[in-house]
């Protein structure tokens, strides 16, 4: 991976199309007498969030239920889990849950009681996803994963032309490889690359942070259940089965925005130059989903409209219905691309689609050219 600030984006064109967007949008919120930041309906989906995964787990403690209801607990828990990654935690850190700073630090905090790493999580999704969408070796989103491919600038190999048979299934283990390793991976990765910003002191401090969180992490979720009675090989089935409904709903849901057959995936010139407007390349590498399906859009934090999420990251969720039409009017003034696959099934369609095409052989760098 390449080193934060390494690429750098220069709109040779000077198509002015995000300062008019970004005008449009503050005239919205002017007009509607609206805060960017969090509603009462958001304050309600936090709470009924936390609680529909800190219940489930409240039960199983204290009425200790058999093998079936057990599972379907744990399951709900990570559901939960996965809506609290993001309709809750997501919107805190990146900033816009509120216009205090203290205020998103602590709903942020909540990615502790998932096993994740604050920190770890800004610098892969805050700047390097962000800034550098769908760009290989810089967006660690689109990393190759041990069998799974997702990018078109890395070596085909021959298992990469089943990956859209068994790519769901691998999905299912991220959060659980979050929760075990994924953060010290990434803390040693972000300190020699430059990414993680603090000096060795400080990493220091924040490495034993880490080490506590998970140690209390799994205490918690693993050690206390055993201690008060229950079955070590059902809290482990279960422990796994809420990690695995965790895992697969996060990663598809993310996967449905970016790793799909409308999206770009463009490289730096010799000297690490992008030639495109940043907010434009945003658009060419982003792709809203079930725009209309009000339910799923409550439950993924608006990640369905993942368009005005990388445009906007400091604007709450909840608005992005509200401010999608301004989006996409002003794309259509400006000649830039606005794209949107209308149901889930149709999203879901086509990044399968793409899996199978970045898995054939030959190479697609050959054919590319």
């Amino acid at each position: 991976m390449q080193t934060k600030g390494s690429i750098k984006f220069i709109d040779k064109h000077k198509t002015g199309f995000y300062a008019e967007l970004k005008k449009r949008v503050d005239v919205y919120f002017d007009q509607t007498n609206q805060t960017k930041h969090a509603t009462p309906e958001m304050l309600f989906k936090t709470a009924f969030m936390l609680g529909a995964y800190i219940l489930p787990f409240i039960l199983l403690l204290v009425f200790q239920p058999g093998w079936f209801m057990s599972l379907v607990l744990w399951s709900v828990m990570g559901i939960s889990m996965a809506g609290i990654g993001m309709s809750v935690m997501h919107d805190a850190n990146h900033g816009a849950y509120s216009d205090k700073k203290w205020v998103n630090t602590l709903v942020g905090s909540s990615l502790n009681l998932l096993g994740g790493s604050v920190l770890n999580w800004k610098l892969q999704h805050n700047i390097l996803h962000h800034t550098y969408t769908n760009i290989t070796h810089m967006d660690d989103d689109i990393s190759d994963r041990l069998v799974l491919k997702f990018s078109p600038h890395t070596p085909v190999k021959k298992h990469h032309r089943f990956q859209w048979m068994y790519a769901f299934l691998f999905y299912g283990l991220l959060t659980f490889y979050w929760a075990v390793a994924k953060d010290f991976v990434q803390f040693a990765q972000f300190s020699r690359n430059g990414v993680n910003p603090h000096t060795p002191a400080e990493n220091r401090k924040i490495l034993f942070n880490i080490v506590l969180i998970k140690l209390g992490y799994f205490l918690g979720m693993l050690a206390l259940p055993i201690w008060v009675g229950i079955a070590p090989m059902q809290v482990v089935v279960g422990f796994l089965t809420m990690h695995f409904f965790a895992g697969l709903i996060l990663t598809t849901i993310f996967q449905l925005a970016h790793t799909l057959e409308h999206t770009t995936h463009p490289m730096p010139n010799a000297n690490g130059i992008i030639e495109n407007d940043w907010a434009i390349h945003q658009l060419e590498t982003t792709v809203n989903f079930s725009p209309n399906n009000k339910w799923l859009s409550w439950y993924v934090g608006g990640l369905n409209y993942q368009i005005e999420h990388h445009l906007f990251q400091k604007i709450s969720h909840v608005h992005y219905p509200a401010i999608a039409p301004i989006v996409k009017q002003t794309a259509a003034e400006y000649g830039v691309p606005y794209h949107e696959n209308h149901t889930f099934s149709k999203a879901l369609q086509s990044h399968i689609a793409y899996l199978k095409q970045l898995g054939k052989l030959p190479n697609l760098n050959e054919v590319m050219g």
